[in-house]
């Protein structure tokens, strides 16, 4: 499966650019965890050297497929599809990352990555008739319902003709991982967007804008004309007639950022609202990632804080008092890193908005 990226795998040149902005180098100086590195244990399996074995697990399945390595490669090399291919054949082989198998295999039991029974019901009807369905994601279903219920309230609050439907997970960070998107999951949620007969599908996790908009599984609703868009996309251009004074600052994720180019629609709003926006040092395609893409986060939560507090060094390096973010798993990993010490706050823009709301 690899073979097909043998091409690209050679124009690797050992320059260094990504060196310089992998963040899971940046956490933990491992040469053998950046692009430059793998692309290198690559060539060695492509010539027959290396096998693609339980000793290759560690450095090919450590990438949060961030793509931040490709952005800033003069080569032209698709690390992240390298990674993603060399992971499905190891699969293919037997060999992956225990914290990946259960994964797949929770997902062939239930309908959410945590293997819970109940979803927060947040007290809204589902399933009806409406014009918008949002679909909020695993994360924001079972583990920051905060978040989901401030932008269910923003909703309402803009008189949105919303609906929700009971969630199967999108299955797409399977695809990350070495496996694919489940077909009875995708065909849930197909029939139940549908069925609501709406025109516009909301999302509130990036990864989930990202799967139906990209995957072949999720076809039917592009098919069907639905417009799909992030939440940031949706309230773009909205006047919510709010105003802070508050010194804001905004992280882009990774899914939503570099690999689907929503980088204005966010900043736009949260400008119009609090005009003491401060940039990151590192921002748009050169943003550093969270540290919870490509399923660090649950195989390597060492690590993957270790690069969530590299980023959050650089929201107190710039004086902001908010790190606003479009994504629930950046938020949880962002906030879970984030020491006493450091007094500014994390959260979503729907979050943010709705506490300016409360106030006024």
């Amino acid at each position: 499966m690899i073979e097909q990226f043998t091409e690209q795998i050679q124009h690797c040149t050992r320059c260094g650019f990504c060196q310089a902005h992998c963040p899971v180098f940046g956490a933990t100086g491992r040469p053998a965890l950046n692009a430059r590195g793998k692309m290198l244990l690559l060539k060695e399996v492509l010539v027959g050297k290396l096998e693609l074995n339980q000793e290759l697990v560690d450095s090919l399945f450590q990438c949060t497929t961030c793509a931040t390595c490709a952005t800033n490669c003069p080569s032209g090399v698709d690390v992240p599809a390298i990674i993603k291919a060399a992971r499905k054949e190891m699969v293919g082989l037997g060999t992956c990352h225990p914290a990946f198998t259960g994964m797949n295999e929770v997902l062939d039991e239930y309908d959410n990555i945590y293997a819970e029974d109940e979803p927060e019901d947040f007290d809204r009807e589902r399933g009806k008739q409406a014009e918008v369905v949002y679909f909020m994601g695993c994360v924001g279903q079972y583990r920051e319902e905060e978040a989901s219920e401030a932008a269910l309230d923003l909703l309402d609050h803009l008189e949105v003709d919303y609906t929700l439907i009971d969630e199967a997970c999108c299955s797409g960070v399977l695809e990350d991982v070495g496996f694919s998107v489940k077909p009875r999951l995708a065909s849930t949620n197909i029939e139940r967007i549908l069925a609501t007969g709406a025109g516009t599908l909301v999302t509130g996790c990036p990864y989930c804008f990202r799967t139906f908009t990209q995957q072949e599984a999720y076809a039917p609703l592009r098919d069907a004309g639905l417009e799909i868009v992030h939440m940031s996309q949706f309230l773009a251009g909205r006047d919510l007639g709010l105003h802070s004074e508050a010194k804001v600052t905004y992280h882009d994720p990774c899914d939503l950022g570099r690999h689907c180019g929503i980088y204005e629609e966010p900043r736009r709003t949260i400008k119009a609202v609090a005009p003491n926006f401060v940039e990151l040092a590192d921002n748009r395609q050169d943003a550093l990632c969270c540290g919870a893409g490509g399923g660090v986060r649950g195989a390597f939560a060492k690590n993957s804080l270790a690069m969530a507090r590299r980023r959050l060094a650089q929201v107190e390096s710039s004086g902001a008092e908010v790190l606003l973010t479009e994504c629930n798993s950046c938020v949880h990993n962002l906030a879970n890193a984030k020491l006493r010490a450091q007094k500014f706050r994390v959260m979503t823009t729907p979050q943010f908005f709705m506490e300016l709301i409360e106030e006024s």
